[in-house]
């Protein structure tokens, strides 16, 4: 481990001992770490050039007519870059379905946008993240 003094204002990490304590980290030292990986991850998916992981959310009313054909024919579109899909029944209409993806920022982001912006989602997100490769 490397030590390192920063020099910010009273208010400014008072603010921030109150955010870590309420989201349960131990120490200071914990919270930057997790601001620097999470800087690090946004870096990787501006960058565009390595790869990247994600997950894709959507909520739909399954029967809104042909959406289910194609959601599926999209993912089948996309599948080298699909590692997997959970479909979840939330009530006898809606359904929740999360995608994971692997390949390149670019690329990612294009499945995200078809797939979210397919007639019928109602709600739909793109959470970024990485492989971890770059982050020990």
């Amino acid at each position: 481990m490397i030590r390192f003094g920063i020099s910010v204002p009273k208010s400014l990490l008072e603010a921030f001992d109150r955010q870590i304590r309420r989201k349960g980290y131990r120490t200071r030292s914990e919270a930057v770490r997790d601001l620097m990986r999470d800087h690090l991850v946004t870096a990787a998916w501006e960058e565009r050039g390595g790869e990247v992981v994600g997950t894709i959310t959507l909520v739909y009313d399954h029967a809104t007519r042909e959406l289910t054909h194609a959601l599926t024919d999209l993912q089948h579109r996309f599948h080298s870059h699909i590692l997997c899909a959970t479909h979840v029944h939330l009530d006898p209409h809606r359904c929740l379905e999360v995608i994971v993806v692997r390949g390149g920022a670019e690329r990612v982001r294009e499945i995200a946008d078809h797939l979210i912006s397919t007639r019928g989602v109602k709600h739909g997100k793109l959470v970024c993240t990485t492989t971890g490769r770059e982050l020990d």
